[in-house]
């Protein structure tokens, strides 16, 4: 052990440099060179391509793939796999393959605690990272990014979108499967709430608890965030047809992984860039696939962000109004129904490109648009149409599940028969005037009047903080017709935190489906029930939920066929339970001569980290501005304010 070495014979051969790079290229090609050799890489072959293979790889897995240490999530346990995959076809390729990561953490496990304050945050930080990492190998030729979950994948694609003249692919890190009995990863997490109500035992708990993550990596099994970045990533264009929510550690979810590799070289043989990808119009085919998919309300944060990462205008509430209004959800999946199909169900059924052929045949994508495959989206979906592994798979799923795959991605009549509705519309009155947001096709279909309209009219119970809301849940202080108000929650207050403990608690009570919940937080994608997020102003913002007091009597009218809502405090005289408008003019009133409550304060324990990054967003376009940093608008915030001060 004592006798250290200082000196090695170093690797043998030559490099294959010219006259020309040694006068004209910078020392840092031409040391890269050198260290890339030091490495181990064949001198004879380091004039390659470069490719960059940029995951949110996280744990360490000895080669047999059982844990020497843990990630956070099985999100990202397994994409190491896919990296090298991809690698080893970029090194077939004659190209030169990196490998970087900027790990991800797990809003699942940050549920209800304080790990919640740094969750939309690191999105940004991330984000921020990957581009650096980007910037850091500037010989690059090619970009892949490997990402699956919450945080890491929205980050992965606003770095890729930053890419300009690069190409870049995007390889989604997939799901995990079902356990064989047992219940999903979104059920088992209101095993708390449910033993406190005595629904379930303890010898349950833990048996359900132990087996939900079947699989040792990919995404959760429903279509929350994770599941609905990777759709997103196929509508953009950025991911090839039908690699999203493929089942992670599987052969079909290794191939496509070696298809990317591909992918990117041809990209760069044909000249075409990511900005050649990324237009308007991919962003706006992006959000008519999350429409028709019934995605998760975190794409209205996310989507923007990697519109404005491209350089494009960012979508705005009127543009996914608009387009909720003209698309019919066709996708029956968890949490959402009616049948809770999983989300590899949903990849077995023909998952985005399936989808994507009930758009084309409506009108309603603009199938002119190029996609990371070099060809133009109409091609794709014509290949998918009439291919092998379409029809292979979805017999797949009939033989083996007993699922008629028409069952899961419907036709528009069909859908429509079923009872699908639109996915989102964004309720506004005088407790949301500047807008809030409801996944109105997750409401328990029972709520709903034969109009089509659901209607809850109940008294206001106001929570500063989570813990507070969750421990009245648990310890049955929360009844039926209630309208649970849980504020200081948005940017300023904790971070946006998502608070599905919250909503997962409530559909698992009997009485759950007859309260409401208003908040200036955010909701997860495998939310439901009547939950209105994004509420706008944030309390600490001086919005009016923030004057909202105990027993105030709150209206919700959600219509979700003409996908239109009201929030308001109604008061005074007329008889809100008709809709008065007499009575939502008072509460109006009552409101204007109010006070902001005197206990709003942000969480004591939110980071000054998370306080700069709001201060940031809220310069930059605040939530409906997708939560972005603006440098623009930064700056001349920041040049007015010295302005002023030297006035």
């Amino acid at each position: 052990m004592a006798a250290v070495a200082t000196h090695a014979p170093g690797p043998t051969g030559q490099l294959p440099i010219t006259p020309e790079m040694l006068l004209t290229q910078p020392s840092g090609n031409l040391f890269g060179l050198s260290m890339n050799v030091g490495m181990g890489w064949s001198p004879a072959h380091v004039l390659g391509p470069e490719v960059l293979i940029l995951s949110t790889h996280g744990g360490v897995r000895a080669p047999d793939g059982t844990p020497i240490a843990l990630g956070f999530h099985t999100g990202h346990w397994e994409v190491g796999l896919l990296v090298a995959e991809a690698a080893r076809e970029v090194t077939a390729l004659n190209g030169v393959p990196f490998a970087g990561a900027c790990t991800d953490p797990c809003d699942g496990r940050t549920q209800g605690t304080t790990g919640m304050f740094d969750s939309l945050p690191f999105r940004n930080d991330a984000a921020m990272v990957l581009r650096r990492l980007m910037r850091s190998l500037p010989t690059r030729a090619g970009v892949l990014g490997v990402a699956t979950c919450d945080k890491g994948l929205p980050a992965m694609m606003m770095a890729l979108a930053s890419a300009g003249a690069i190409p870049t692919v995007l390889v989604p890190g997939g799901v995990t499967l079902l356990p064989e009995n047992g219940e999903d990863a979104g059920k088992v997490q209101t095993i708390g709430a449910r033993y406190a109500q005595q629904q379930i035992t303890l010898e349950y708990a833990a048996e359900m608890g132990c087996r939900a993550c079947a699989t040792p990596g990919g995404g959760c099994q429903f279509l929350g965030t994770a599941a609905t970045s990777q759709v997103i990533a196929e509508g953009l264009g950025l991911a090839l047809p039908h690699s999203a929510l493929a089942p992670s550690g599987q052969p079909i979810w290794l191939d496509a992984a070696r298809r990317s590799a591909r992918a990117l070289l041809r990209l760069r043989e044909l000249e075409l860039s990511t900005r050649d990808v990324l237009t308007p119009a991919a962003v706006n085919n992006a959000m008519v696939l999350h429409a028709a998919f019934g995605g998760s309300t975190n794409l209205l944060l996310h989507v923007p962000a990697i519109a404005h990462a491209a350089g494009l205008p960012r979508p705005v509430a009127q543009d996914w109004a608009r387009i909720n209004r003209l698309v019919p959800r066709l996708v029956d999946a968890l949490p959402n129904g009616p049948g809770n199909f999983a989300t590899v169900q949903v990849f077995l059924a023909g998952g985005a490109p399936e989808v994507m052929l009930h758009l084309r045949r409506a009108g309603l994508l603009d199938t002119s648009v190029t996609t990371v495959t070099g060809a133009k989206l109409d091609a794709c979906l014509d290949w998918w149409q009439e291919s092998e592994r379409r029809h292979a798979l979805r017999k797949n799923l009939l033989e083996r599940d007993g699922i008629d795959p028409d069952d899961v991605i419907m036709s528009p009549d069909r859908a429509r028969s079923r009872g699908l509705t639109s996915t989102v519309c964004f309720p506004v009155g005088n407790l949301t005037p500047d807008g809030s947001v409801i996944k109105s096709t997750s409401i328990d279909p029972s709520m709903i009047g034969a109009d089509g309209v659901y209607r809850h009219l109940g008294p206001a119970r106001v929570f500063i903080t989570e813990a507070e809301a969750i421990h009245a849940i648990k310890n049955g202080m929360i009844v039926a017709g209630d309208v649970m108000v849980l504020i200081c929650s948005g940017p300023l207050g904790a971070g946006m935190q998502e608070i599905y403990q919250i909503t997962a608690a409530l559909k698992a009570l009997p009485f759950g489906k007859h309260v409401a919940v208003l908040t200036d937080a955010r909701f997860s994608g495998v939310s439901t029930g009547a939950c209105i997020g994004h509420i706008s102003p944030e309390a600490l913002a001086g919005g009016n939920i923030g004057k909202v007091v105990d027993g105030d009597l709150i209206e919700i009218v959600i219509d979700r066929g003409e996908m239109t809502g009201a929030v308001n405090l109604v008061a005074g005289a007329g008889d809100p339970t008709n809709g008065d408008q007499a009575s939502v003019d008072n509460g109006t009133a009552e409101l204007a001569g109010r006070s902001l409550r005197n206990d709003l304060a942000a969480h004591p324990e939110l980071p000054n980290d998370t306080r700069l990054w709001a201060a940031l967003v809220q310069a930059s376009g605040g939530v409906w501005g997708g939560c972005v940093y603006d440098v623009e608008s930064i700056v001349s915030t920041l040049d007015r304010g010295r302005r002023s001060e030297s006035l």
